[in-house]
C-alpha cells in the first residue's frame, strides 16, 4: 500500500488494509490452529488478566510483533519458523489485528490474516478459553 498525498483516517486505513485479508471467523481460526495455524494473541496484558486466554496460543505485545515473527529476525520466537506460517493475530475486538497482519505481510510472511471480532468474538463462539496465571 503506497502513502496517500492526502491524510487517510483509520476507518479508511482499516477498509484497504482489509482488502488484502482472508479474515477468520472465530471457527476459521480454531480450525487453522489443528492444522499447523498459529494463533497470535497481541492483547495487553490486563486485558488477558481480565478475560483470560486462548489455549495455545503465541502471547506477543502488538509493540513486540514484528520482532518475535520475523522468520529471520534476531529476537524471533521459537514458533517463527518461516515465511509460510499461517498466523492468526488476535486483538480484544478485531480493529489492530487488521494492522498487524499487514505488517507482517509486509514482512514476507503472505499467510498472515486475523480473527474477525478478536477475542470477544471467539469467546462468545464458545470455544477454548483458560483464565490467565497471576
Amino acid at each position: 500500500m503506497a502513502v496517500s498525498e492526502r491524510p487517510v483516517g483509520i476507518d479508511e486505513l482499516l477498509e484497504r488494509v482489509r482488502l488484502d485479508l482472508h479474515r477468520l471467523t472465530p471457527q476459521e481460526a480454531y480450525d487453522a490452529t489443528r492444522t499447523g495455524g498459529l494463533l497470535v494473541d497481541i492483547r495487553y496484558a490486563a486485558l488477558r488478566e481480565r478475560d483470560g486466554l486462548i489455549p495455545g496460543a503465541l502471547v506477543v505485545e502488538r509493540n513486540e510483533l514484528e520482532w518475535r515473527l520475523d522468520p529471520q529476525g534476531s529476537h524471533r520466537a521459537a514458533e517463527a519458523t518461516g515465511h509460510d506460517l499461517r498466523v492468526v493475530v488476535v486483538c480484544n475486538e478485531g480493529y489492530a489485528s487488521s494492522l498487524a497482519a499487514l505488517s507482517l505481510r509486509q514482512l514476507g510472511l503472505r499467510h498472515a490474516t486475523d480473527l474477525v471480532g478478536g477475542f470477544q468474538a471467539w469467546r462468545a463462539a464458545g470455544l477454548p478459553v483458560v483464565a490467565a496465571e497471576g
